[in-house]
Parts: C-alpha cells; structure tokens; sequence
C-alpha cells in the first residue's frame, strides 16, 4: 500500500465520514502551486477555499511563525497579548468601524454577530425586537445560529428546530425585503457575493435599501465576508466595492493566512451593548494567529496585492466570458476580482475530477458552478494554464466559434 492509500484507509477508519474528499494526499505548497506525496504539481485555484490568499509557503508568513512560536503560542484572553489589540485598532482603520471581536472561525464570527444584534435589538426595542432576516441561497456556516440563516435547505435538512424568527427574502428582491423588515427586526444579514451559494453578487440598489431600512428600524446590518472579504474583490472588504457600509461585518478565511482565526467588526453603538462576561472564547485573538494577521496585512498592502487582484481577476474574468460565449456546456460567469463562477448547465465534479488528474486544481459548488478563488498573486500565465486545461473539458463548442 502507498504512503497515499495508507493515509486515506487511516481516515476512512477513524474519522467521521463528513467530507467527499479528492483522491489526493497533499504533502506542501509553494506559491500557487500544491505537491502531492508523489511530488505531482498542482496549479491551486481552490486556495483552501479561499483562505490561502497568499499561496502556500510565503517566506514572510512562515519566518513570523517561527519567530513568533518560539515566544509564546497561547496565552488565552485572562491576559493582554501585544498583538490582539494591534490588529482590531488596522481592522478599524481599514473598515471605519469601532470595535472588533476575535473567535477561531467565520462561524463564529456570525454567532457572535448575531448574539451582539439581539442584545442591542433587545436594547433599542425590548424582547420582542429579536427577529432576523437573511436572504435565500445564502451560507453562514453550520454551527446553529449561523445554519439557521443559511438560505438552504440542504445544509438544515435534519437539524430543526433551529432558530425561530429568521425571515427569509429572495436575492436582489427589493419589495420582498421592505415586507420582511419590520420594528421587531434586529439584524438583516447577507452575503454582499454569495460564496457557497454560487457566486452571486447582491446588487447595489438593494444593498441601499438594505442600509435604508436597517436605518429606519434601528436594525443591525450585518455583512458576511468570510469568503469575499479581506481582498479578494480588489478591495480590503467587499463592502467598500459596492459603497454601502454596514453596521457589523464578519471576517475569517485569510485573515491569519491559514491558521484559525476570525472576527466581527461593529459600530460603536451596537457594540457598546454589550459587556463583560456576556460573550467569549479560548483560543480566538492568540498571540500567534494575531501577530500571523499583521503580516497578511502588511503583505497583502506592502507587495500591492490588491492591485494584482484587480488587474488578474479582469483578466480571468474576461477569459470565463469568452468560455460562456464559446462553449455550450458553460451558460454564465460571474463575480469579480478573484472570487468568480462559471455557471454550467452539466456537472460541474465531474470536470473538477478530469482537472485533478491534469495537474490543475478547480472547485464545485451548487452542483452546476466551477468555483475560483486562487491566491491573491496570480497571474495571467497561470490563468492560461489553468483555463487550457478547463477548455479541453468543456466538450462542444457553440456553433460559429
């Protein structure tokens, strides 16, 4: 048996089944590319789904692991550490907020979003301003709370009862929105560009009006960027794309460049409703994971990466669009910056398979959408790489092309 087989029979022996895994056992990364055990090289459009946006093995990033390791790992938050309050005060800074929370992950990041909305509800309304609302299609994670404003039925399919009061209204539906809003409504929370969901954006008209209503009723408007946020759109946060500003937003994915972290951002007058002792974690804003975030950062403004990511990410999408008008398998691409979809009408796994065993790493999601969230300093030869393969396994052409 290879050293691969013995590490998936192990896993099938031991672990929960939850994940549909690749046939492939990773052993390192450098830049954007990935090795398997065998040393086959793999171009990585997935990034960790989205969460190695500085490649694999940045110099910068493992030189503060090192150093930072050998000091102190975890001192939990009984204590101050230097570099907690280092990063929530260049999270203000870069999203105009007031105050941040640190947790381990994105779904945490939205539980504590949520916990923060209804004590503030509960504070400008009473007990009877605690109901939600959350758009269809859409993805917070999986843990209770943030499955409850999970827009689908799949991934709440067998744990009900969930949370109670959580409305939920179509994608871009303005009228819908304005009917769901209410003054016993706490939060409005969405996704400004679907991830999971497929990689589809929230228009600007009804981000305002999102702003608009979340205003008139004294609402919390939530933004979830774990998956577009933090650079990917070509801006530190989506939000700043779109030009609406919510009152909190939830961050994770690359923040800590791999290692677990994550964090809400809110106004000062939503966050001022909470206190001591009301909400916390263990391991969230660690010494390490913090002082690892000041370097993605730091990178990420140092080495001009948002400009890559525009400039890389019209590329790839001028290069997705000429696929949807040249081949009969792919109807749509979407997105912008390096976070973009192609919408096909056959399966998209088996495609991501085919690219597998060819050396280029895709991702599937909503069952029909090929998903691209490749690290922030890509370029157009490995788009062409990466595309060569994809167009070898769209099959026919469209009549003309």
């Amino acid at each position: 048996m290879s050293g691969a087989d013995e590490v998936i029979q192990r896993e099938r022996s031991f672990l929960l089944q939850t994940y549909n895994r690749y046939p492939v056992v990773i052993g390192r990364g450098k830049g954007v590319y990935l090795y398997d055990l065998d040393g086959k090289r793999y171009l990585d459009f997935v990034a960790g789904l989205g969460v190695n946006a500085l490649g694999h093995a940045h110099p910068r990033i493992v030189k503060t692991i090192r150093e930072q390791a050998a000091k102190v790992i975890h001192l939990s938050n009984l204590y101050y550490n230097e570099y907690q309050g280092q990063l929530a005060e260049k999270l203000c800074q870069l999203s105009g907020l007031q105050r941040v929370f640190f947790s381990n992950s994105g779904t945490e990041a939205i539980e504590g979003s949520i916990k923060l909305a209804r004590l503030a509800g509960h504070r400008a309304g009473g007990e009877a301003k605690s109901q939600l609302v959350a758009l269809q299609g859409s993805y917070h994670g999986r843990t209770f709370g943030s499955m409850s404003l999970t827009g689908q039925d799949k991934y709440r399919k067998g744990f009900e009862p969930l949370l109670e009061d959580v409305t939920f209204v179509a994608q871009n539906d303005v009228e819908g929105l304005r009917a769901a809003v209410n003054d016993n409504t706490c939060a409005i929370v969405l996704e400004p560009i679907f991830g999971e969901g497929g990689i589809r954006e929230c228009s600007v008209e009804f981000l305002r009006e999102c702003r608009v209503l979340a205003d008139s009723h004294r609402a919390a408007l939530i933004f979830d960027e774990i998956q577009c946020g933090l650079g990917r759109t070509g801006t530190i946060f989506a939000f700043q794309t779109f030009g609406v500003t919510p009152d909190m937003v939830a961050i994770a994915k690359p923040i800590a460049a791999g290692l677990p972290l994550g964090a809400f951002i809110a106004k000062e007058e939503f966050a001022s409703a909470i206190s001591a002792g009301q909400h916390g974690t263990t391991f969230g804003g660690g010494p390490l994971a913090c002082r690892v975030a000041l370097e993605y950062l730091a990178i990420v403004e140092e080495e001009k990466l948002l400009e890559n990511v525009v400039r890389v990410g019209a590329y790839l999408q001028q290069q997705l669009k000429e696929l949807a008008q040249r081949y009969a398998a792919v109807q749509e691409a979407r997105g912008r910056g390096l976070i973009q979809g192609l919408q096909l009408d056959i399966p998209a796994r088996p495609i991501v398979d085919q690219a597998l065993s060819q050396g280029v790493l895709f991702n599937s999601t909503q069952d029909t959408v090929l998903r691209f969230l490749p690290p922030f300093m890509l370029q157009e030869k490995h788009v062409d790489k990466g595309l060569r393969v994809l167009k070898k396994l769209l099959g026919k052409k469209r009549r003309g092309s």
